[in-house]
């Protein structure tokens, strides 16, 4: 008889919290979008860090609206190519579909507004740490604003090219920060984690650069 297969700590976290969440949020799932039970805004595929999720209609209503007005304040940390010019900026720019790649999106005229604020939070050789602040939350924002700035993220293979020497699944960028008011008691919350290892083991690798 076949062994069983064990899997590692990682994969029974998440597991276990998978399931925990499908249990959690069932009652938002009927007659919702499938998939997107409780779920009050997007990351990108790759992209770790904090995530939005409402435990009630009531919760998910007053959180969507409040995300609309953009009072859940968010804060992003990304690895990029290059150091930019100046130390902090504001990249501004409608974003819509690349009419050339279907699968990407570009600043386009027809786009929706999009803005992004950045602060260099350490500078490498040939490579930066950005602290990014969202005051839009248009699919890939971060990363189409970075590429037309010229400094794309590392190892985003959408938008700019992959090194095989940084151990990471996809772009290096972390939702770091949230900060918004409680949907029921209105107090204020702020939540902050750490970047994964392999973000974290990425950031030493362009620190010893020089």
């Amino acid at each position: 008889m076949q062994a069983p297969i064990s899997a590692s700590p990682q994969e029974e976290r998440a597991l276990l919290l998978e399931g925990a969440l499908a249990q959690l949020l069932a009652p938002l799932a009927a007659g919702g979008e499938p998939g997107r039970a409780g779920i009050v805004h997007r990351l990108d595929r790759d992209t770790s860090g904090l995530l939005v999720v409402a435990k009630n209609a009531a919760s998910l209503s007053a959180l969507g609206i409040a995300m609309k007005a953009r009072r859940i304040k968010r804060e992003y940390l990304g690895l990029v190519r290059g150091v930019p010019e100046h130390r902090r900026g504001t990249i501004e720019g409608a974003i819509g579909r690349d009419p050339n790649n279907r699968l990407k999106f570009a600043i386009t005229a027809e786009g929706k507004p999009a803005v992004t604020h950045y602060e260099v939070r350490e500078a490498f050789a040939g490579h930066a740490e950005l602290i990014f602040r969202l005051e839009t939350g248009r699919t890939h924002q971060i990363r189409v604003h970075l590429s037309a700035m010229g400094h794309t993220l590392v190892n985003d293979r959408t938008y700019g090219r992959w090194e095989a020497r940084f151990d990471l699944p996809g772009q290096a960028l972390h939702a770091w920060r949230l900060t918004l008011l409680h949907p029921r008691t209105g107090d204020e919350l702020e939540f902050e984690v750490d970047p994964p290892e392999a973000y974290a083991r990425a950031r030493d690798l362009l620190r010893g650069d020089g």
